[in-house]
C-alpha cells in the first residue's frame, strides 16, 4: 500500500522549517519532495533487475538548494523560460520583469517559485500516495500582474507512475507558464549514451541569448531529429550552428498536437543496456530539452559526485518560450474566472506493472 512520511530538511536561510516528504508507491518507486521549491529531490525506481537506483540528479543538503543553483528539481515559475528583455504588454499595459539572464527574465525572474516555501498537505489511498502543494503570489510579484494562487500536486500511484500536476487562478489578467527542471539520468555516468525519442516535429531555434528567432522550423534533416531514437552523443556530435550557441541542447521543441490539451507522450528517455525506460506524459505544447551545457562539477550529490556537463538531462515540459511578446505561440494569458490546468506524468513502462494505459497518439 502507498504511504507517505514527513521529516525535517532543516531551516531555510535560517528561519523558515523545510519539510521533506517521502511519498512511496509500495511496489518500490519511492519520491522524496521538499516544501522549499517544491523540489524533486529524489527519485529512486527499480531497473529491469528489480534493482532500485535514483533516476533524478540532487544536491545534499538544503543550503546547497537554497544558495545560487541551477534549478535543481524545482518547481519554475510564475513564467517558465524566457521572456525577451524582461517586459511584456498585456492589455496594453507594459510589465517589466528583473532580468536575470544576459538582460533577458528566466524561470519567473531571480525570486521566482523556485525560491519559495510552499504549503503542504498528504493524503494517501489504496493505489496512490499525494502531496498537495500550494504557493501565493501577490499581485506584482517579480513584476507580474495579479495575485496568483497555485496548487501543485505530486501523485505517485502503484504503477510507479509519478504525476504534477498544476491549477492557479488570478485576480487581474496575467501570464502563466509553470514547469518542472528534474535534471535526469537514468544510470549511467552521463546521458550521452542514453537515447531519446521525441513526438515532435519542429524545434524554436535561438539566437545567441536563448531568444527564440521566429516559428518553429522543420527538424528534418538537422541533429534536431529526435524522432527516430539514437545515443544523445550521436546528436550533439553533428555541426550544427545551434548546438554551438548552446553547447547541446537548450531549445523548445514543439509537440504533436500542440493545439490539444489532452494528455499525451512527449518523450521516451532509455539508458544504455535499456535497463529504465522513462515516459514523458504531458497536457503542454512544448518540452524544453536541456543537455546540462552549463554544470562545470561545482556542485556535488550526497555521494560526492560532481554534477558535470552532460551528466544529465532536463525535460521541461511547457509552453513556448517568450510567448508574451509572440501572438503567434499558443497563449500563456490567464484571466480572472479561469482556472489553469496542466499534467504531466513521469512513466517507467520497463516495470511492467498492471495498469490501463492510453495509447501514445
Amino acid at each position: 500500500m502507498p504511504t507517505v512520511h514527513r521529516k525535517s530538511f532543516g531551516h531555510a536561510h535560517g528561519r523558515t522549517e523545510v519539510d521533506l516528504w517521502t511519498l512511496e508507491s509500495g511496489t518500490g518507486v519511492r519520491a522524496e519532495i521538499l516544501t522549499y521549491g517544491g523540489i524533486l529531490h529524489s527519485l529512486t525506481v527499480p531497473d529491469t533487475a528489480g534493482t532500485p537506483g535514483p533516476v533524478v540528479r540532487s544536491l545534499p543538503a538544503l543550503d546547497d538548494y537554497t544558495d545560487k543553483n541551477p534549478y535543481f528539481g524545482a518547481i519554475v515559475g510564475r513564467y517558465a523560460n524566457r521572456i525577451a528583455h524582461g517586459r511584456f504588454t498585456l492589455d496594453g499595459t507594459t510589465h517589466h520583469i528583473p532580468a536575470n539572464d544576459r538582460g533577458h527574465a528566466l524561470h519567473g525572474g531571480p525570486d521566482g517559485f523556485h525560491t519559495r516555501i510552499w504549503q503542504a498537505e498528504a493524503d494517501r489511498t489504496d493505489s496512490a500516495a499525494r502531496l498537495r502543494l500550494t504557493l501565493h503570489s501577490p499581485d506584482g510579484d517579480m513584476g507580474f500582474p495579479g495575485a496568483l494562487d497555485v496548487t501543485a500536486t505530486y501523485t505517485l500511484d502503484t504503477a510507479g507512475t509519478l504525476a504534477l500536476e498544476y491549477t492557479a487562478v488570478t485576480d487581474r489578467p496575467t501570464v502563466v507558464n509553470l514547469t518542472h527542471h528534474a535534471y535526469l539520468n537514468l544510470g549511467a555516468d552521463d546521458i550521452l549514451g542514453h537515447t531519446l525519442h521525441l513526438d515532435a516535429d519542429h524545434y524554436l531555434p535561438v539566437d545567441a541569448d536563448s531568444i527564440p528567432e521566429g516559428p518553429p522550423a522543420p527538424v528534418t534533416g538537422t541533429p534536431f531529429d529526435l524522432t527516430d531514437p539514437q545515443p544523445l552523443r550521436d546528436h550533439l556530435a553533428r555541426p550544427h550552428p545551434q548546438l554551438a550557441l548552446a553547447g547541446g541542447f537548450d531549445h523548445c521543441w514543439v509537440l504533436r498536437y500542440a493545439d490539444s490539451a489532452t494528455l499525451r507522450r512527449a518523450a521516451r528517455l532509455t539508458a544504455p543496456g535499456d535497463r529504465r525506460t522513462l515516459e514523458l506524459w504531458t497536457t503542454e505544447p512544448g518540452v524544453q530539452v536541456y543537455t546540462a551545457n552549463q554544470l562545470d562539477g561545482a556542485f556535488t550529490d550526497g555521494t560526492g559526485r560532481r554534477h558535470e556537463r552532460h551528466g544529465s538531462l532536463c525535460l521541461e515540459t511547457q509552453h513556448l518560450p517568450d510567448s508574451p511578446n509572440r501572438p503567434a505561440y499558443p497563449s500563456t494569458v490567464l484571466r480572472p474566472g479561469e482556472t489553469l490546468r496542466s499534467r504531466t506524468e513521469w512513466r517507467f513502462p520497463h516495470l511492467d506493472m498492471e495498469r490501463p494505459r492510453p495509447a501514445a497518439p
